[in-house]
This record gives structure tokens, sequence and C-alpha cells, in this order.
């Protein structure tokens, strides 16, 4: 018998689940394949989202001759073998290319596709999981459409999960029944994957040999064992991942920031996490909390030493630490002004009164003649001159309104104001 997912493959837009953004009445993809006038398109999303389903129901919709590819297994050869078929009569209508995981082709490979996308003989529809902006090769991408898939929602997952079970009942000659909850987890813990639902339910539905099948949460659970969550630690999705959960912190929501340290600790990525809690704790909570770095620091050192599963205690205890902290970026601000300037502007030298005059004849080159030294003075203060002449009026370094930057802005107001 052929796998469920593949026997309940729809055969119109209309019965595909999900992707109402692109698929939906009205919308351009959805256009595109009724009218039969196909473009060159990359289809990019998670597995078991419709991308192949989707791209073989447009391609039976055209009077082209169909290939169909993997990249994962697919050589040159593979692509001089359809090179071939153009101009004969098998491909009078031309050739519809249909390469999945195209993001497996190296550059060459991908660019001896293009002279024939470019002048029409093949048309290229192809499907990746990961990001096509890093991917695929820019020349190929910038003669095609893109358009993104998105995981699917609970209710679009049910609903292939029912119309699974009634082509499970036609095969197997069982009946099935279930529990609406039952089916319900066991379209939540798919995580957005139709075709691990059905997998799911297909290991269900062959689990006993009674003609009646009754799925409850007992069976459904122990059909699924675990969620479909699925992480990629050298994809697009790790860095989204990272993304929201430094602005989680930087936006003082602890509870997110600890949901998306844990998809981090499920990818087992503990230098990535480390490293992105000691720029936060810089970047984010600065001078508004500055021994949080410290802090920050010891924790990071103990999860190195412990590893996983045990560092995800103190991981968890930094990010807590940083997303309850007050916030500011003041600093990091100041030094990006005066790197800017350095790279901007006329900087001059470092005034003489400030220069080395730590060697013998110093003094005759004028180094160091006029400089004060602030520890002889009250308040260990005094006022001299330090920026450079062309930058003497700049201020980098603007004190964010926080409790200790407060406390910092009155302690430099109240010595700078005296003589």
């Amino acid at each position: 018998m052929r796998p469920l997912a593949d026997l309940i493959r729809p055969d119109t837009i209309e019965d595909v689940v999900g992707q109402k953004h692109i698929l939906g009445e009205g919308k351009l993809l959805r256009r595109l394949a009724e009218n039969g006038h196909i473009p060159n398109m990359i289809f990019y999303g998670p597995p078991g989202t419709g991308k192949t389903t989707v791209a073989n129901i447009i391609a039976n919709k055209t009077d082209k001759r169909l290939y169909k590819l993997n990249a994962t297994n697919a050589s040159i050869s593979d692509i001089k073998d359809i090179i071939k078929e153009l101009g004969s009569m098998f491909s009078a209508g031309g050739v519809l290319l249909y390469l999945d995981e195209i993001q497996n082709f190296n550059k060459k490979q991908q660019q001896s596709l293009l002279k024939f996308i470019e002048n029409g003989e093949i048309t290229l529809i192809s499907s990746t999981t990961e990001n096509p902006y890093f991917t695929i090769f820019g020349a190929i991408l910038s003669r095609s459409s893109i358009f993104e898939f998105k995981k699917l929602e609970e209710e679009d997952i049910l609903m292939g999960l029912k119309r699974g079970i009634n082509i499970l009942e036609e095969y197997t000659k069982k009946e099935i029944t279930y529990d609406e909850n039952a089916l319900l987890y066991m379209a939540r813990v798919a995580n957005g994957d139709l075709r691990r639902g059905l997998n799911n339910l297909e290991l269900a539905a062959y689990s006993g040999t009674d003609k009646v099948i009754r799925i409850d949460m007992d069976l459904a659970k122990e059909c699924t064992q675990t969620s479909g969550f699925k992480y990629d630690k050298f994809g697009d999705n790790h860095y989204d991942t990272l993304s929201a959960f430094q602005k989680s912190i930087r936006g003082s929501d602890p509870d997110a920031a600890i949901h998306y340290l844990a998809r981090l600790i499920k990818s087992g990525d503990l230098l990535s996490i480390c490293r992105r809690l000691l720029v936060i704790a810089s970047e984010d909570i600065g001078l508004a909390y500055p021994n949080g770095i410290t802090i920050v620091n010891n924790c990071v050192e103990a999860a190195m030493k412990l590893g996983f599963p045990e560092a995800r205690i103190p991981l968890a205890q930094a990010v807590i630490l940083l997303a309850s902290a007050p916030k500011s970026n003041s600093a990091m601000n100041a030094i990006n002004k005066a790197l800017r300037d350095i790279d901007t502007m006329d900087i001059g030298d470092v005034p003489l009164h400030l220069k080395d005059a730590h060697y013998k004849g110093a003094s005759k080159l004028g180094r160091g003649v006029e400089y004060k030294y602030p520890h002889d003075y009250p308040c260990n203060y005094v006022k001299q001159e330090y920026l450079p002449e062309k930058l003497k009026n700049s201020i980098y370094y603007e004190p964010s309104n926080n409790k200790m930057e407060n406390r910092f802005k009155e302690h430099l107001g109240n010595i700078k104001g005296k003589k």
C-alpha cells in the first residue's frame, strides 16, 4: 500500500490544505495555477506544507513535458539528459522542470540551467526548505517569483487528518473512530507538518488487528511520542530564533525569552546561546545594570563547564536576569558614534598635553607639558580638553533614563560644575 501522505495528495488547488495567503480565492499563485501561465517559481517553506503537491497540480495544467529531479541525489548529467530532449517531438510544448531541494545544487549546477530558463525552453519550479536568498544563486533568484509556504495551523492539519481517516477506512477495510481531543492532539504535535501528522495517523491505524480501531488519547500519545519540533542550527531558522531571543530580552519579556532559550537548547548549540547572552548584557542592559555582565559571564562559564542538560539552569538564570533588568544601549550608541566619526571625518591628532611623556626629551617636543593630573584637584577633577581639536564639541555618551545612569549624570554634573 502506498503511504497515506501520498494517497491523500490532492489533485486540485481547492483541495490543498492551508496556504490561503497564496492559494486563497483571488490570490496570485492560485490565479497563475488556474490560467496555466507558469513563470519560473521558487517555493520556500518547511517540510509537509504542500510545496510538492502544488507544484504537481500546476505542472499537470500545462502542455509542457514534466521532469522531476531531487537535488539531493541529482547531478549535472541529469540536467544534460533533460537538455538533450529540448526541441524534440517529446518536448514540443516546452519543458517544465520541478527541482526539489534546490539548495543542494551547487552554484555550477544551478548555473547550468540559466541559458534555458532565460530563453524559455525550460520553466523551473523549485522548492527549498531553506531561505532562498541565502542558498540559491542570485541569477536564478532574479528570474524567479518566490512564494513562501508557511507552517500549517492546527485546524488545517486536523482537516487533513480527518480526510486521511476516510482514505484509511477505504484501504484497510477497517472502521476508524476517534476522540476529537485525541485527533486534535495529533494535529498539535505535528507542529505544522501535515506529512508528519499523517504518518502518525497511519501508525495508529495499523496498530491493531481488530476491525474497529479507536484512536483515543493514549493511542495518540503512543504514536506521536514527541512533537515535530524541527531545528537546523546551520539554517535560517537558527538566526530567526536568535533574533527573537534577543528581542524578547530587550523587550523585557522573560516568558518569551525563556521560550526561545528552550528552542535554542533543543538545538544543542550552547556556544551561540552563550555568545548572544554576553552581547545582550552590554548591548541592551549595559550601564543600566553594570553588574549584569559579570553575573551573566559567571552563568555562561558555569554552563560551558556543565554542558547540557545541566547547562540549561544557569542559562535560564542569566536570561531571566537580563529580561527583568533595566535597559540601556547608551554604551553601544557611544562607541558606534565614535567609530562612525573615525570612518567619516578628519579626526585630527591627539592633543599635545595628552601624548606620552614617559621618555627623555618628550618635554622638548611639547608632549605632556600642560597636562593637569586630576587627582591633584578637588573631587579628582580639573577642566581640560581631552578630545582632539577637530572633535572638541562632540558628544558620544548620552545617558539613558535609568537609576544607575542618572547617578552617573548627577555625579558628572556636580564635579564639572566646580571651579
